[in-house]
């Protein structure tokens, strides 16, 4: 392991690591070390485990002391390495009058170098949202760009229609050609801007009654809720178990409201990524036939699907399909699509031309590019793998507790400890500069959240900020804050 040093506590004070906050003190013999040369610029630091065994304090403790050294600019961590004493930044020069510019280009396109892309390490780690990290995709699109500057276009200077776009959704076809969608063409591919918006399209194009209602799980993705909102539908809860909506619920909600529109995520259930297995996907696709109830399935955490039909293809007059590119690829080409069921695609085309006219030709042109790169495979491929890396860190430091979790899914379902609440949760956390988000973030207005958070792969922070961020969670969980309200 070449870990050679490790901290002397009882410089730091009589009482050792016993007095004051134990990650202070830590962190104080640590940075005395550092300003006296014991520890030279560049050397490893003991792995947080092996620290807290010798010192016999919790990971949690290190990671804390860690961390606090990180924001002070005195370590650093590096990917897959661990973590070492930082080379001090230099003082700032004096601004140049003329600062160099870009004046040749490249003669040729350089090689795409799949791989993990080194990061550098935040001042508060953002645990809210899903970020991919990069492994190639940046250089992936640059190229994409060069190529397209060189490429004359006529339709630079045209409105976009269906020719303009008919490249990218038959790239999109190919991406797709894995999941069971039942029968479709190309041609039936109605693209987005987002997958937020491709559920918006489908909710205009469906909700005519004059009170419209959309039911989903009783903990669902917040766009369901602002897409309603936006089109001043409400939103009925449909309490689930291990499987999903229960078929019952769905039955009921449809004899109290007439057949509405569902939207449900069976591949993935955001946030407590349960997944809704073939059965239970026909038990609710029978009521649906029966009371004629159109399903929206959202498979937009699409990376490696199940194989199992789609509601589309269990449903072909009923099932609808969206997808994007933001959750598997890049978020930054804001692509989407769907895909109505046969009858519907002319009217769900419609609603789209209404709306925005048709993607810009640019995006349409860049996302058939990157979509047909021979180099995308291997992109997709290391990115489950880093994904996974990071889901797995997060196990093996959490997996003690009540933890929900999935092989290619970037986020995590944390069920709270007696003790702890959701909210007081998160606010303890973000004073340790941790932004996890709370169960009430996916209820609905009027219902009720479990103490529970979701904890999100960040993989454009290095994995050991990522393990001592779980650690310093972790330390949380064992120490619920005493709260008295009076």
């Amino acid at each position: 392991m070449n870990t050679i040093w490790f901290p002397d506590l009882s410089a730091t004070g009589d009482a050792g690591i016993s007095c004051g906050p134990k990650y202070l003190t830590l962190a104080k013999a640590i940075r005395s070390a550092i300003v006296s040369e014991q520890l030279g610029i560049g050397e490893r630091l003991p792995p947080v485990r092996e620290l807290g065994w010798q010192l016999k304090v919790t990971p949690g403790t290190v990671a804390r002391a860690y961390t606090k050294l990180t924001d002070e600019g005195l370590l650093e961590a590096a990917v897959g390495r661990g973590t070492f004493v930082a080379v001090p930044k230099p003082e700032p020069g004096p601004e140049l009058k003329n600062p160099p510019t870009l004046t040749s280009k490249p003669d040729r396109l350089s090689a795409i170098n799949v791989g993990v892309r080194p990061t550098l390490v935040p001042d508060r780690i953002d645990l809210l949202a899903p970020l991919l990290p990069d492994v190639g995709q940046e250089a992936l699109i640059r190229q994409c760009y060069a190529r397209m500057a060189q490429i004359p276009n006529d339709n630079l200077i045209r409105y976009p229609s269906q020719a303009t776009e008919a490249r990218a959704r038959q790239a999109i076809f190919g991406w797709l050609k894995d999941v069971p969608l039942g029968r479709y063409a190309s041609e039936d591919i109605v693209l987005a801007h987002g997958g937020q918006n491709a559920i918006m399209l489908i909710l205009q194009t469906l909700l005519k009654d004059p009170n419209p209602v959309i039911f989903a799980e009783d903990l669902t993705y917040a766009g369901f809720r602002h897409a309603a909102r936006l089109l001043r539908a409400g939103v009925v809860g449909l309490r689930c178990d291990s499987e999903g909506v229960r078929p019952d619920e769905f039955e009921a909600a449809c004899k109290t409201y007439g057949p509405q529109v569902f939207c449900t995520s069976p591949e993935v259930h955001n946030p407590t990524t349960g997944f809704t297995g073939l059965a239970r996907r026909q038990e609710l696709a029978d009521v649906a036939r029966h009371y004629k109830c159109p399903i929206l399935e959202d498979d937009c955490y699409h990376m490696q699907g199940s194989g199992l039909p789609t509601y589309r293809e269990l449903l072909p007059d009923l099932g609808w399909y969206v997808s994007s590119l933001s959750k598997s690829l890049t978020p930054s080409l804001r692509v989407g699509f769907a895909i109505a069921p046969a009858d519907m695609t002319q009217k769900l085309r419609r609603t789209a031309q209404f709306n925005h006219f048709g993607l810009s030709v640019t995006i349409c042109d860049l996302t058939e590019m990157v979509l047909q790169s021979p180099d995308l495979a291997e992109i997709r491929r290391v990115l489950r793998e880093q994904v996974n890396r990071y889901v797995r860190t997060a196990v093996n430091v959490l997996g003690g507790y009540d933890l929900k979790w999935s092989e290619d899914v970037p986020f995590l379902w944390l069920k709270l400890p007696r003790g702890w609440r959701a909210s007081h949760f998160c606010r303890a956390a973000e004073k340790q500069g941790i932004r996890v988000r709370s169960a009430d973030d996916f209820a609905l207005l009027d219902g009720r959240a479990p103490h529970a958070v979701r904890i999100t792969v960040n993989g454009q922070i290095p994995l050991e900020t990522f393990e001592r961020a779980m650690y310093v969670l972790e330390d949380l969980l064992n120490n619920p804050a005493d709260l008295i309200e009076v």
